[in-house]
């Protein structure tokens, strides 16, 4: 599901992954459907049942990535269930529902964060306080070249991304000695971090960095299968179980909270391998799964981001919308089409180009089609 912030109205965000003839991994944007309140679970099977069924794949679904939210788990059911009576499920269904990776460890980092929210929101105020005005920028960068500090300015965070939460608490953290100068010389400025503060945002940073990666490759990809990103979910769970017993016991109690989650989704990626592999075993030989077993284990992720949001940069679609004002079905004819043809001529998702060159370049591609 994907909000438009400016229309104030919720789309279903269908993608399609599949390897075609020539063994090339491919993906598309199937349907961008508007769904009305209350989007359960029946609203939500149904579309995403339609969609498969108008592009006549019913008989080929594999597997569907969703994110944990109570109608998509329902919505699942309800579409195992009629594909079931089918006959249409393959490995009788038992990799029909696959986890988004992505949303997992987003859960599981909102949850360590809980252990420093009031330190995140002093930082959070200092940030904005210091940005607010040209003459405290000027002041802040004046004390960091005093203190011959590397970089020159604070990052802002969206409360929605975590990833982003993490990239301003590791940038403020590097200025640590730079805000109680501030403060000295800025009487107004009273959200000022102590040195216990910082002290927990730095070990809070050094689980984190783990799961910042692994985001990273997750979101920086354009087909996250697991063989790109499941060695660096192994380094979490090590990292994880290295720490759940330490003497800090502000690290253990932050750890212990994310473990939990952690092995309970490890568990399910676990059984999900072991089904892959069962399968592929009465595919090849004993010998030819033992050596090719790990380029073969690719169990696919939604390409979510660490903030759950689908596809990067559609947010900017928002101001188009609004200036323009696009019905929903011009929307989904827009982002479909849009999608399909910067594959087909290979434009990168993050080119860029002007609102109206854009808006142009996909009424011709519209057209063309």
């Amino acid at each position: 599901m994907w909000k438009s912030k400016n229309q104030k109205i919720e789309y279903m965000v269908v993608t399609g992954h599949w390897i075609n003839s020539e063994w090339k991994l491919q993906k598309r944007v199937l349907s961008f459907l508007h769904i009305p309140p209350p989007r359960r679970g029946l609203q939500i099977s149904d579309a995403i049942f339609k969609c498969v069924k108008d592009w006549g794949i019913q008989n080929k679904i594999f597997s569907i990535s969703v994110d944990n939210a109570s109608n998509n788990d329902s919505a699942i059911r309800l579409l195992k269930d009629n594909f079931s009576r089918a006959g249409r499920l393959l490995c009788e269904g038992k990799l029909f529902h696959v986890r988004c990776c992505a949303h997992v460890l987003n859960l599981m980092v909102q949850d360590g964060l809980t252990e420093i929210m009031d330190i995140t929101q002093k930082i959070r105020e200092s940030v904005d306080y210091i940005n607010r005005s040209d003459g405290r920028i000027i002041l802040f960068s004046k004390i960091v070249q005093q203190l011959r500090l590397p970089g020159k300015k604070l990052i802002h965070d969206c409360r929605t991304r975590w990833n982003s939460t993490y990239e301003m608490l590791s940038c403020a953290l590097k200025f640590r000695e730079v805000f109680p100068q501030f403060a000295e010389r800025d009487a107004h400025y009273d959200c000022c971090p102590n040195l216990e503060d910082w002290e927990k945002v730095e070990k809070v940073c050094s689980i984190l960095q783990y799961f910042w990666a692994a985001t990273q490759i997750i979101s920086g990809s354009e087909y996250p299968t697991s063989n790109l990103f499941l060695k660096e979910v192994q380094k979490i769970k090590i990292m994880l179980d290295r720490n759940a017993n330490v003497r800090d016991e502000f690290i253990q109690a932050m750890v212990q909270k994310i473990k939990v989650k952690f092995d309970k989704y490890w568990e399910i990626a676990q059984q999900n391998i072991r089904e892959v592999k069962k399968a592929l075993y009465d595919l090849y030989d004993e010998y030819v799964v033992a050596n090719n077993v790990e380029e073969r284990e690719n169990l696919h992720v939604n390409e979510v981001g660490g903030d759950g949001q689908l596809e990067e940069g559609w947010d900017d679609w928002d101001e188009y919308i609004k200036q323009i004002r696009l019905a929903p079905e011009t929307v989904q004819v827009l982002m479909c089409a849009g999608y399909w043809c910067r594959c087909l001529h290979g434009v990168k998702k993050k080119t860029k180009v002007s609102f109206y060159g854009k808006f142009n370049l996909y009424r011709f591609y519209i057209f063309k089609i």
